[in-house]
């Protein structure tokens, strides 16, 4: 509470900068222990992937970073682990109730129900929901999708609605005050984040038309995997190519938008998507490193210019996860700047 012209105001719910309001730590409570469960139900499949293979624990620690050390063995892939980290790392954060943990649980949410209404289409297919009756794995492999679809339910409900409210007038006198909105240092660093996204955006989409155009791949079944589970015909808890790069490319778009905007504080959701492509780009790396492709990159064009849009997203990806984390809230900011 402080003083202004004698009169007392509120400045409660959102009073603490940096976390939640205290009416929604249940929200908050409740996000972190569905994301948890849901990184557990992953983990519990790559555990049981990694007894049932040939190689050892050590295998599979490097086959993390290196794609031709993967075992062919894992029932769930890269991207799973990355999310796998990222829900944990945003269960900690919605524990400690901070205010970025809202646009990861949120990003989180949106994620999985994704993932839940790809396999829904799939599920319509006779043939495809005939596997998960006859595989062995298939009703645990239902049990986890059906968790993720109840975990996304739960986190975009009780996420939501758990926005940070503008300060209370507690004399009539008072005039409205304004919901917080970022400073001009703020809403600078999130529109360098949205303009890096937006580019990996178009660089994405650029090298997904190339690689139809040049393959001669139908279009339209590629568009159908990244949309229905069935396509593939396999049970396969990791997500398909079509998926995640079409997803990828929605993703950079969306938050590259909103970023530009600057109007939301979207720290979280920056954070856990550039968090989860840097890592894909590493592995890239990883593998271009071992292929000895670096030596045999400049021999062509296309070569070179893959080179250059691999150091330009491991370059943004490192450069918003440093602009995220040195960016703070409106209110954490000493002075208060309207929108421009």
């Amino acid at each position: 509470m402080v003083m202004r012209d004698g009169d007392a105001l509120d400045v409660g719910p959102g009073g603490d900068p940096v976390r939640a309001a205290p009416q929604h730590h249940g929200a908050y409570h409740t996000t972190a222990f569905f994301l948890t469960l849901y990184a557990t139900a992953l983990t519990a499949w790559t555990v049981y992937g990694i007894a049932q293979g040939d190689g050892s624990v050590w295998d599979f620690v490097e086959g993390l970073f290196n794609p031709g050390a993967s075992p062919a063995s894992q029932l769930v892939g890269p991207y799973e682990w990355a999310f796998a980290a990222a829900f944990l790392a945003t269960a900690g954060l919605a524990v400690a109730h901070r205010r970025p943990a809202r646009s990861a649980a949120l990003f989180s949410g949106f994620f999985l129900l994704a993932v839940s209404l790809r396999e829904a289409v799939g599920l319509c297919d006779a043939a495809y929901r005939d596997q998960y009756a006859t595989d062995p794995l298939g009703g645990w492999a239902l049990a986890t999708r059906v968790l993720g679809l109840v975990v996304a339910v739960v986190v975009l409900t009780t996420m939501l609605p758990a926005t940070e409210t503008r300060p209370r007038r507690l004399t009539r006198s008072d005039p409205p005050a304004p919901r917080p909105v970022p400073g001009a240092r703020d809403r600078r660093l999130s529109r360098i984040c949205g303009v890096l996204f937006l580019a990996m955006g178009v660089t994405r989409l650029g090298w997904t038309v190339h690689d139809l155009t040049l393959t001669g791949m139908d279009t339209f079944r590629y568009l159908r995997g990244a949309v229905d589970g069935s396509v593939l015909g396999t049970l396969n808890l990791a997500a398909s190519t079509e998926f995640t790069t079409l997803g990828s490319v929605l993703g950079f778009f969306l938050l590259g938008w909103l970023a530009f905007r600057a109007r939301r504080d979207l720290r979280g959701a920056l954070l856990v998507f550039a968090s989860v492509e840097l890592y894909l780009t590493v592995r890239t790396v990883v593998w271009l490193t071992v292929t000895d492709f670096f030596n045999q990159s400049f021999e062509t064009p296309q070569g070179a210019l893959s080179m250059a849009t691999t150091a330009f997203g491991l370059a943004a990806m490192t450069s918003v996860l440093v602009l995220v984390m040195g960016w703070r809230s409106e209110r954490e900011s000493p002075t208060a700047e309207s929108t421009t």
